[in-house]
């Protein structure tokens, strides 16, 4: 059994119009999930699944529902070469609402442009949500993301942001190109 804990507002999200997300995991999973909305919590009955790959797929899919995604961005995590990553920002400023504020706006950018470039550029989705940041990523690019997305909040310059990611993407193609 695994046990997850959602924010409240996000179970209805969860669980979908007429339960149609909440199905449509355990259809694709062959787990049973039970949601509890009045507690934001979730139980993964484990116990009969032979692959315990499918059991971190939904436990990040769910996570990352809870963190902001929509569940059709959140389904990328059923791919296996998709991964999630969630940033704390208590991590980096404390729990001051002022600094939590500035560290998000930062990730946004002025009219959400930070954002979008980021994930253009490394063809992900990024959610701010609460004191979290959280990425969907394929895994040749999140490590690009996490790194651009940590120097933004150590007060990098964004200019110097995007360079890092363009010649990083860039060296990503020209080895793909090449076959390595």
């Amino acid at each position: 059994m695994k046990y997850l804990k959602i924010p409240m507002e996000r179970v209805p999200i969860l669980i979908g119009h007429n339960g149609e997300t909440k199905n449509n995991l355990e259809e694709r999973s062959g787990l049973k999930i039970d949601i509890d909305s009045k507690l934001g919590e979730i139980v993964i009955d484990d116990h009969k699944i032979e692959d315990p790959l499918i059991v971190i797929k939904i436990e990040n899919i769910v996570k990352a529902i809870g963190r902001g995604f929509s569940p059709e961005n959140a389904y990328r995590l059923f791919d296996d070469d998709a991964d999630f990553f969630i940033f704390d920002l208590y991590d980096y400023v404390g729990k001051k609402p002022a600094h939590i504020i500035r560290l998000k706006s930062r990730i946004i950018g002025r009219e959400g442009k930070t954002k979008r470039v980021l994930e253009e550029l490394t063809d992900s989705k990024i959610s701010i949500y609460g004191h979290t940041i959280s990425i969907i990523s394929d895994i040749t690019r999140i490590n690009i993301l996490k790194k651009s997305i940590d120097m933004l909040l150590t007060g990098s310059k964004h200019a110097t942001v995007y360079r890092y990611v363009e010649n990083h993407i860039r060296e990503l193609r020209r080895g793909q190109r090449y076959g390595f």
